[in-house]
């Protein structure tokens, strides 16, 4: 795998063909990537909605109309589409979860090391919850690691797709009744193939020069 031929080869698909699908097999690796990604201190502040079928689409799709309608057919012409949701609050009961999960999963050999674990995970919280009072920043930032992770990863895996932060969050908020459940919307990523007049796929891709964003320390 050369990943700099990946990088260039991935952009934000504008249009979709909307016959052509992700097969089951390949959506099993998307969801591997998102359920893998990192995050800051494991937290995995994160929720996603996942719509493969037309009634599934048009739900997400309510969140793209009047302003935002530019971006409706990407979501109904995709194969798969997901919503990315981040957690609203980190509470104790959380963290205790989080840690009890990774005990199950054999991360702690000595009973000391999820104590230890534990309090280092709450010591980073709270510079969020208690220092710096953005708990909703963080998590969101970490669900954009998340995205960032898909959007690689989708791209080695020959899949097209377009991150979509032009929606209407509290419209989709309301449709999938989030706040109640402790989340709120942060972005859409449609995933599929390609259609073959996107004008965006034949345009060459531009970034500063590598001299304007690297500082070599020495």
């Amino acid at each position: 795998m050369n990943v700099t031929e990946i990088l260039n080869s991935r952009y934000a698909t504008k249009k979709f063909d909307p016959n052509q699908r992700i097969t089951d097999e390949q959506f099993a690796q998307i969801k591997a990537l998102l359920h893998l990604s990192p995050s800051s201190v494991n937290s995995q502040p994160w929720h996603f909605i996942i719509a493969d079928s037309a009634e599934g689409k048009a739900r997400i799709a309510k969140g793209a109309e009047g302003a935002y309608a530019a971006n409706n057919p990407k979501i109904l012409d995709a194969s798969h589409v997901v919503l990315f949701c981040a957690k609203t609050e980190i509470t104790d009961a959380y963290l205790e979860k989080i840690t009890d999960q990774e005990d199950m999963d054999g991360r702690f050999p000595k009973p000391e090391g999820k104590e230890m674990a534990l309090k280092v995970r709450g010591f980073y919280a709270d510079l969020h919850r208690k220092e710096r009072d953005d708990v909703a920043c963080w998590t969101q930032n970490q669900v954009y690691l998340n995205m960032g992770n898909l959007l690689l990863g989708a791209a080695a895996l020959g899949i097209d797709a377009v991150p979509i932060e032009g929606v209407d969050l509290d419209v989709l908020n309301e449709e999938f009744d989030l706040k109640n459940l402790g989340f709120t919307t942060v972005a859409v990523v449609a995933l599929g193939y390609r259609a073959e007049d996107d004008f965006n796929a034949a345009l060459p891709k531009s970034r500063f020069p590598e001299a304007e964003i690297f500082t070599f320390l020495k």
